[in-house]
């Protein structure tokens, strides 16, 4: 098969839709091993960005981003004809959620009717855009077989979930391990090969797509649920009297049969808190209601309303109102190091806090301007030379550039939602 000997030999050129969190780390990872790579955005300034050789993505390294684009390995474009030259298409386009919280496909359908009209026999096409169990067979698919294509014969596609962790140290995409599910066995013997040709990391391969969109969206939830579990741990040790990070920390003694996750003050990023709802949206049409997984987004949509009561009453023993005092929000990113803030807490934060008068900024060395999608509004990062003016900090990110020890002495006080400050002590600190 001609497809399989162009990815052995490295010959195959590969496209990449989408030049986002998923897909600009991707292109690089390919470009790396080889291939070169065509990307297709919609966006003016990914591809002018990408052409110049300008990162804008955390886990890519700018001075490797701008040699494969100068050597030629790797460029942008808007057109999809560019992609009549692609032997293996990979689509990382963005599926958020509705206004009614319910999957919006608007992007994979442009991105695959778009991509039906350019591309060639003897392609390989792969969604790696998180989405509902059938999206593949359902959406994608159908679309090169209304062109005349056979799956499996003369054209072959696949679902590969992406597994991306911005910020995390150790696991990338190169060596983070790959589930495949293709359409045929034939999609998948070359989507494996493909991927091992580009990955140092093992592929696991299942056999159909609908299995791979499943496993995509259980890994989050899961971890959606045991948040969502911690979270409201914390609520009742709260009313309790108990630190709930001391029995996270006792719990964790046990060997076997616990994993430890934290409590915070929301749910943030682009996977964790819209994953699920994909499910409980396609639960619906085989009549079931999937009661555990939208309870847990109950809990955990409620940590920031829960943040600020506890703010308030603090302040009360202090003699003070909220709607009369000033505050510090520190951190905006969704988690530590980065500067992703998609979905993060600090926007439901703000709006509370304003719905209580209360007078506030934020400081976040990562992300000096913020756009607040809940209110539309647009804030700037402070400095934190006046600490002391402010009659609360709260901790919404820890991110580890910060000198918690000083932040603590000069703070009037301050609620930590992370555990940023670890084992430190003071009467002002206050654990969440």
């Amino acid at each position: 098969m001609n497809l399989i000997q162009k990815i052995e030999d490295k010959s195959a050129i590969i496209g990449i839709v989408g030049l986002g969190y998923v897909g600009l780390p991707m292109a690089v990872t390919v470009a790396r091993k080889g291939f070169k790579v065509i990307g297709v955005d919609v966006s003016e300034y990914a591809v002018t960005h990408v052409n110049a050789g300008q990162n804008y993505i955390g886990d890519v390294d700018d001075d490797e981003l701008k040699e494969l684009v100068k050597s030629g390995m790797l460029k942008a474009t808007y057109d999809y004809a560019e992609m009549k030259v692609a032997d293996v298409i990979m689509i990382a386009v963005p599926t958020p959620l509705d206004k009614y919280q319910q999957p919006d496909s608007s992007y994979v359908r442009a991105s695959v009717t778009s991509l039906a009209e350019n591309v060639s026999e003897d392609t390989l096409v792969i969604l790696e855009s998180t989405t509902y169990p059938g999206t593949t067979e359902e959406i994608v698919a159908p679309a090169f077989v209304e062109k005349g294509f056979k799956i499996g014969e003369n054209f072959f596609v696949a679902f590969s979930p992406e597994r991306v962790d911005p910020g995390n140290k150790d696991f990338k995409t190169n060596n983070t391990p790959k589930v495949v599910g293709g359409i045929t066995e034939n999609c998948n013997k070359i989507s494996k090969l493909f991927y091992e040709n580009i990955l140092d990391a093992p592929i696991h391969l299942v056999s159909t797509p609908a299995i791979a969109e499943m496993e995509k969206i259980y890994e989050n939830t899961f971890r959606n649920i045991n948040i969502a579990l911690a979270n409201e741990m914390t609520i009742l040790c709260e009313k309790m009297g108990i630190d709930v990070w001391e029995v996270i920390e006792a719990a964790k003694t046990k060997p076997y049969g616990f994993m430890a996750f934290y409590p915070g003050p929301g749910i943030g990023g682009h996977c964790i808190p819209l994953d699920p709802f994909y499910l409980t949206w396609k639960a619906r049409e085989y009549g079931y209601h999937t009661r555990l997984i939208e309870l847990a987004g109950e809990i955990n949509n409620h940590m920031p309303e829960f943040v600020i009561t506890k703010l308030g009453k603090l302040l009360n023993k202090r003699g003070k109102a909220l709607s009369k005092s000033k505050i510090l929000l520190l951190g905006a990113a969704y988690k530590k190091d980065i500067e992703d803030m998609r979905e993060s807490p600090i926007q439901d934060l703000i709006v509370i806090l304003e719905k209580n008068d209360a007078n506030f900024d934020y400081n976040d060395p990562y992300i000096p301007k913020l756009h607040n999608e809940l209110n539309d509004k647009h804030y700037e990062s402070v400095s934190l030379g006046n600490i002391e003016d402010y009659d609360a900090v709260i901790i919404v990110t820890n991110h580890t550039i910060y000198d918690y020890k000083d932040i603590i002495k000069r703070a009037k006080l301050v609620l930590d939602t992370r555990l940023a400050c670890g084992g430190l002590k003071a009467e002002n600190l206050v654990r969440m």
